[in-house]
C-alpha cells in the first residue's frame, strides 16, 4: 500500500468529524517522489490510490465514500477516467460530479476529493 501523501499546501488530507471523513484533493502523485503519474489512466490510478491510502489512514475504506467531486483538466479526459475510476468503486458507486478546470496543482490533469461515512 502507498504511504499518504503529504498536502501540498496549508490544509490537511483528511479531517474527520464524527463518523465522517472529509478527504483533500488528491492528484496523480507518487506519495514518495512527488513526481505526476504519466497520461490521464495513470493519473487516475494513483489519484485513486492516494484517495485510498488516505482513507485508510483513518480506518476509512473506499466503500465508505458516499461522494467525489473530481477535477478535470481536460474533460475530453472524462471517459478514460471513467474506466479507471469504475474500477475503484464498482460495487459501491457513491454520488459525483465532474468538473473541468482550466489548471490543477503541479500541473496535474486529475484531482479527486471525497466524502466519506462510517
Amino acid at each position: 500500500m502507498n504511504s499518504v501523501p503529504k498536502a501540498i499546501g496549508p490544509y490537511s488530507p483528511i479531517v474527520i468529524a464524527g463518523n465522517i471523513a472529509f478527504c483533500s484533493g488528491q492528484v496523480g502523485a507518487s506519495p514518495q517522489t512527488g513526481e505526476l503519474a504519466r497520461g490521464i489512466e495513470d493519473q487516475t490510478k494513483q489519484t485513486l490510490e492516494n484517495l485510498r491510502s488516505v482513507l485508510n489512514s483513518e480506518g476509512f475504506q473506499l466503500s465508505d465514500v458516499v461522494k467525489t467531486t473530481v477535477f478535470l483538466k481536460n474533460i475530453e479526459d472524462f471517459a478514460k477516467m471513467n474506466e479507471i475510476y469504475s474500477l475503484y468503486f464498482n460495487e459501491s458507486k457513491p454520488a459525483r460530479s465532474t468538473i473541468g478546470v482550466a489548471n490543477l496543482p503541479k500541473g496535474a490533469l486529475i484531482e479527486i476529493e471525497a466524502i466519506a461515512i462510517k
